[in-house]
């Protein structure tokens, strides 16, 4: 992320439009990165893992970036009792353990100082007036408070409804002077009837317009450079498609089991947890055709038409493999049923395959393998997009027998990159091929600094660019697909593999693919 000066940190004529020349040898208009809108973030949750881990060292990256502005402050409501001052202590070491930057004492105290903290019980509607008369109080960095209010859910999803009808009624959502936002984590439901739902509650208190649904992944450079990548580049968007491109492979890997999740995870499974967000967002951004614009509305629409375009997936297909881990002596690590909190004849599962097609003109027959599951080998996320095979028929009277497939990979995590996989031949008197692989690391190339994810999303929700979050109609989308399939496993006794912590998950998962001559690529490679 690009940083930016702030107002009073630079002369005027540093941060007005500037006619520049470009590249191609254009007149065009250079827009500097805009600093965020004054405005007061409103943390529910904010004792938990996630504010910890992510949300405040990423506005600490923020700042750091120079894209917060001084009208800046935070109110943090969570059950724990404390003051704000043993809360501003709290966090100061929380950033020390998980920023993910060295931090600065000055750059800490910014953000600390514009830290208060209430506790409260989400039930209670006392919180909510004690909320209120808290951000109509000023603040000490300036004297005033702002009236945007940026609210985020932290919180269980079973309190995004209650949350959101409580602030409503203390009167805090009706824009007026300035404007209030919602981010709500997911999960967004646990079915296609509750996720519909929950969007017709929120739709009863809050326009569209207002509305966050927030999904870390699309945070994630890489995620947001799949776009870029596709649509800036005149080299590969003509080949991006059936004639050319054999199948894609997208894989979520964790080496982590449940952990302290148990009781949440054995309720979701992997296909909840994963499949239906995560990993459906990455193919939509994919396969989407090219907006019209990077404007939010016109990307969301192209996302959410790939989601309706899939197939229906039925049980009788064999397209679907689900699995559960199991121990791993050599590691000591326990099986699933043995986690805490997990039914010990749980059936939920931590694993899943899947081939999906996208019934449109562009991917007509061209194959999306999906997986994602804990315990596995290695940590990866990526994409493999596998071109065809060009003809043999050049080599036929040279020793090479068959010719590899190119290959481009945009890895995701944990090292953000994009390498491309071509043939060359070895050097010496005979044709013979050997694969070379280019690579582009984010980190060697840009120098980029660790993130958590979470920056680009809290940034956007605070200027007001919903492009990276989930509109209502995307939600109820990736829920139609997954549904029958939830459904039918909790009516029927389906097969559940297992397979053995740390391992790729089980041989059905390569069958899968081997039943079409194919095989999943290791990540990393």
């Amino acid at each position: 992320m690009s940083s930016a000066p702030r107002v009073g940190d630079v002369k005027p004529d540093a941060i007005v439009e500037r006619t520049v020349q470009t590249p191609c040898g254009e007149l065009a208009v250079e827009r500097p990165v805009r600093v965020a809108d004054a405005a007061t973030m409103v943390i529910f949750g904010a004792t938990g893992d996630l504010a910890k881990r992510k949300l405040l060292p990423a506005l600490y990256n923020l700042n750091g970036d120079r894209l917060l502005p001084e009208g800046f402050a935070v109110v943090a409501l969570g059950r724990d009792a404390m003051t704000t001052d043993t809360y501003r202590e709290k966090v100061s070491r929380d950033l020390q353990e998980f920023g993910t930057v060295t931090t600065e004492r000055l750059k800490c105290e910014w953000l600390e100082s514009r830290l208060s903290y209430l506790p409260s019980n989400f039930d209670d509607p006392a919180a909510y007036e004690r909320l209120r008369e808290t951000l109509a109080a000023p603040i000490a960095a300036d004297g005033g408070r702002p009236p945007n209010y940026l609210f985020y859910l932290a919180t269980p999803p079973l309190l995004f409804g209650p949350i959101v009808e409580r602030l409503s009624a203390a009167g805090l959502l009706a824009e007026g002077r300035g404007w209030r936002r919602v981010i709500i984590e997911k999960p967004f439901g646990h079915d296609l009837d509750s996720a519909r739902a929950l969007n017709r509650r929120l739709a009863g208190l809050l326009t569209e317009h207002q509305i966050y649904r927030i999904d870390h992944y699309l945070g994630k450079e890489t995620v947001q450079n799949i776009m870029a990548f596709r649509f800036a580049n005149g080299i590969f968007e003509p080949i991006w498609n059936r004639r050319y491109i054999d199948h894609v492979q997208i894989t979520v890997a964790e080496t982590v089991g449940v952990e302290q999740r148990g009781s949440y995870y054995d309720r979701a499974g992997a296909m909840r947890d994963m499949v239906q967000n995560h990993l459906f967002q990455l193919l939509a951004l994919t396969a989407m055709e090219p907006p019209i614009s990077f404007e939010a509305d016109a990307v969301r629409d192209e996302r959410v038409k790939v989601l309706r375009a899939i197939q229906p997936l039925r049980l009788s297909d064999a397209a679907l493999v689900r699995a559960q881990y199991d121990a791993n002596a050599a590691t000591n690590a326990r099986a699933y049923r043995d986690e805490p909190e997990v039914a010990p004849d749980s059936r939920t599962e931590t694993f899943v395959a899947l081939r999906l097609l996208v019934d449109n003109w562009r991917w007509a027959d061209v194959p999306f393998y999906l997986r994602t599951g804990k315990r596995l080998a290695a940590r990866a996320t990526e994409i493999v997009i596998h071109f065809k095979r060009a003809p043999l028929v050049l080599f036929r009277d040279t020793p090479v027998e068959c010719l590899q497939p190119n290959q481009l990979v945009l890895r995701i995590q944990p090292n953000e990159c994009i390498a491309l996989r071509f043939e060359a031949k070895v050097p010496g008197p005979r044709v013979r091929l050997g694969t070379v692989k280019m690579d582009f690391d984010y980190a060697d190339y840009f120098g980029a600094a660790p993130r958590t994810g979470y920056e680009t999303l809290l940034y956007d929700a605070m200027t007001g660019d919903s492009t990276l979050f989930h509109r209502a109609d995307i939600v109820e989308a990736g829920w139609a697909i997954v549904d029958p399939i939830l459904r039918a496993w909790a009516e029927t006794a389906d097969r559940l593999h297992t397979y053995a912590s740390g391992s790729w998950g089980p041989p059905a998962a390569d069958a899968l693919l081997a039943r079409e001559g194919r095989a999943w690529q290791p990540p990393g490679m």
